[in-house]
């Protein structure tokens, strides 16, 4: 028994599923006879294009038979093609023409390491090999580029959504968002490369349907009272380590969470950080002692001024490892040691569920700046980014940027007259 039936071409088109079965058949009433086929297919949509297409090859067949002519409907195509000794399948399907998504995922990869050489992450460019290799290629494949639709590309978010099992839960291991965002953002430029080369005429529209704005989330940082307790912690590791042989390791560690803490560094930054690019001067502004840091990181090269207090962490560094010029400061970023002092102290997540790491260092920085009533422009030019990234993910959810004097404002009240004025006013 069937137990779904949907009706095409006014009816005289029927494709359901039978109980138990994963494909799709259709079946017609043509020249006096039931005609019936599987379409093979378990999508829907794919079953529907199959059965049209089906019928109106029976519709042909039968209005040649009744006019005595032979059909060649009646040979299947790969008989006309290999022979009459080839397996058939009895379906036709439409043969991919042009350039597939392989020509063009190759003709991007040979591309994109030779114009990006020397500008972009090394790392970075590997990965959008990896994203062709492991993820966009199995799926779209020997695709025709023509055939790459919106709707294509939204059924690549649902296979991803649904291709994992998680082996323990048995249920579907979900993509992170800014996973499925990297793999997007790889096939749009693959197609950018197919419509430089005129394979096709224009770029499927691969915005995701359903999506809402999203609200805007801060980063995760320590607030002051938590930053005191971190660095009170790794201090206290300082002194007395879990093993005497991890006692250097501890006291850089203490060193690296003051400097991050008071530069507002990026940790691929900071482990890129070499002796020469440190200088220690006295500040004509403030009068202070500060460190002035040549930073080379993601946004090229850039310049720092510290905070009075990355003096000390720094020179302690320097002297316990005897650094040379070319030397690095700290060298790998510690996110082992990092993650088991946040899980001792309970601080790995924020309230928001946020996970806290060596980035959040920076964020502390910048959010600190703020409270204490730093300029934004400035704030920002010191930490290399731009004052919208600083006003939408780190200022909106500080309470010194409100001004209590501009927000409480009281409209100003006639006062009271007395009752013995009225009365005299009355009798005048």
């Amino acid at each position: 028994m069937p137990v779904e039936t949907h009706e095409l071409m006014d009816g005289a088109l029927h494709v359901y599923r039978r109980e138990g079965s994963r494909y799709w058949q259709c079946a017609t009433y043509l020249g006096s006879r039931n005609h019936r086929q599987t379409t093979k297919e378990t999508s829907l949509a794919a079953a529907k294009d199959f059965a049209r297409d089906w019928y109106m090859e029976r519709c042909v067949e039968d209005r040649q038979r009744r006019r005595g002519g032979v059909s060649l409907l009646d040979v299947p195509v790969q008989n006309l093609i290999a022979g009459p000794g080839a397996p058939t399948d009895g379906r036709r399907r439409r043969t991919p023409t042009g350039p597939s998504f392989e020509d063009a995922a190759k003709a991007f990869t040979s591309e994109f390491e030779v114009i990006t050489m020397g500008e972009r992450n090394a790392g970075y460019v590997a990965s959008k090999s990896d994203i062709i290799r492991v993820h966009l290629l199995p799926f779209f494949g020997n695709t025709a580029l023509e055939d790459i639709t919106a709707g294509k590309v939204q059924e690549y978010r649902a296979h991803r959504q649904t291709s994992r099992l998680d082996p323990k839960t048995g249920k579907p291991k979900k993509p992170a968002r800014a996973t499925l965002h990297h793999e997007i953002v790889t096939l749009r430029q693959v197609l950018k490369t197919a419509n430089r080369k005129g394979w096709i005429a224009a770029i499927p529209d691969m915005s995701a349907p359903y999506k809402t704005s999203g609200k805007l989330e801060h980063r995760a940082w320590f607030s002051p009272e938590e930053y005191k307790m971190l660095y009170e912690a790794t201090r206290e590791r300082a002194k007395n380590p879990p093993k005497p042989r991890w006692r250097e390791v501890c006291e850089t560690f203490h060193d690296y969470v003051l400097f991050m803490g008071n530069t507002g560094l990026r940790p691929d930054e900071a482990s890129r950080l070499e002796l020469r690019d440190v200088k220690i001067v006295n500040d004509e502004s403030t009068g202070e002692r500060i460190l002035e840091i040549e930073v080379r990181g993601k946004r090229g090269v850039g310049f720092c001024k510290s905070m009075p207090g990355a003096i000390l962490p720094f020179e302690r560094v320097r002297k316990r490892k005897q650094l040379k010029l070319t030397d690095k400061v700290f060298g790998k970023s510690p996110r082992e040691l990092m993650n088991t002092v946040l899980d001792e102290l309970n601080l790995k997540f924020d309230r928001d569920g946020h996970v806290r790491t060596c980035y959040s260092l920076r964020h502390t920085y910048i959010c600190l700046r703020l409270l204490e009533g730093a300029d934004i422009y400035q704030v920002a030019k010191n930490c290399r980014t731009s004052v919208e990234m600083i006003e939408k993910y780190y200022g909106r959810h500080l309470k010194n940027n409100i001004d209590a004097s501009a927000v409480n404002v009281r409209k100003a009240r006639p006062k009271p007259v007395a009752a013995g004025k009225k009365a005299a006013k009355s009798t005048k």
